[in-house]
């Protein structure tokens, strides 16, 4: 007997009204809690994405969060939780150039192109197919201000069109600090910023990447402890402020950060 293939046996999940409905309430329920209220249009927005990201999700692997609820708080909630932060730079209202390292399905750097259209903001993927989606999603949404780049991170930061060209540079859930700075870091322009969002072991993750973050040409700008407001799910913010340039020999090349980090 034939036994039926894991894509067979995969349940297509449907996004209903109702599923919009809670996503919508849990979304802006949330965004008060974080005192970051955001209009109506931009919630329509940020609920066809969200539609858009779970069908999608049938065919092509996004992301294993599906439920309305969880899709709210832990991507989008989760990518607004730096803005909160960024003002203490003074970055909001500046025309930046934002790079999302390792983008997977957009978070944070889509909603934060969404919301912030003076920002000029690549997301780039390992990906092509997860890069395909992304493009036909921000066209949909009229981002004009988005570009998706699809190639590794150990290549195209030595590429001079990338390389220290960014303002501020995020990474979410991709790899610990100590390679994520090697990925990272050769991104930032002088005087730019690099912000990691990182789970609970974010402090642990910080003292194993003194030595890369100092090798990188970084300086810790500051490290702030937060939580998801419906969950609780404990989040550590990183910034790093590139304070000098990344020696040319970083990113070493492909695969090579990951087996052997700069400890």
């Amino acid at each position: 007997m034939n036994s039926a293939s894991p894509q067979q046996n995969k349940r297509n999940i449907i996004w209903t009204e109702q599923d919009e409905l809670i996503f919508r309430n849990v979304l802006q329920e949330g965004l008060e809690k974080l005192k970051f209220p955001l209009p109506s249009p931009t919630i329509d927005l940020f609920t066809f994405y969200a539609k858009e990201m779970v069908m999608t999700n049938n065919n092509l692997n996004l992301t294993a969060i599906t439920d309305p609820k969880e899709v709210a708080e832990k991507h989008f909630l989760d990518s607004f939780l730096p803005m909160l932060l960024l003002p203490m730079i003074e970055s909001k209202e500046k025309n930046l150039q934002v790079a999302d390292i390792g983008t997977g399905a957009g978070f944070p750097g889509l909603p934060l192109a969404i919301l912030y259209r003076n920002w000029q903001v690549t997301l780039i993927d390992s990906l092509q197919k997860r890069c395909r989606f992304l493009q036909d999603l921000s066209t949909k949404m009229s981002c004009t201000n988005v570009l998706v780049q699809h190639g590794r991170v150990e290549e195209l930061g030595k590429q001079t069109d990338y390389r220290e060209k960014q303002d501020l540079v995020m990474a979410r859930a991709v790899a610990r600090l100590p390679v994520l700075v090697e990925y990272c870091l050769p991104f930032v322009a002088i005087n730019g910023l690099f912000v990691a969002l990182k789970g609970a072991d974010g402090q642990e993750e910080l003292q194993e990447a003194q030595k890369a973050i100092e090798e990188l040409g970084g300086k810790l700008a500051w490290a702030e402890e937060s939580s998801l407001p419906f969950s609780g799910d404990k989040r550590f913010l990183i910034g790093i402020k590139k304070i000098k340039s990344t020696p040319s020999k970083y990113p070493r090349r492909a695969g090579i950060p990951a087996k052997n980090p700069i400890l």
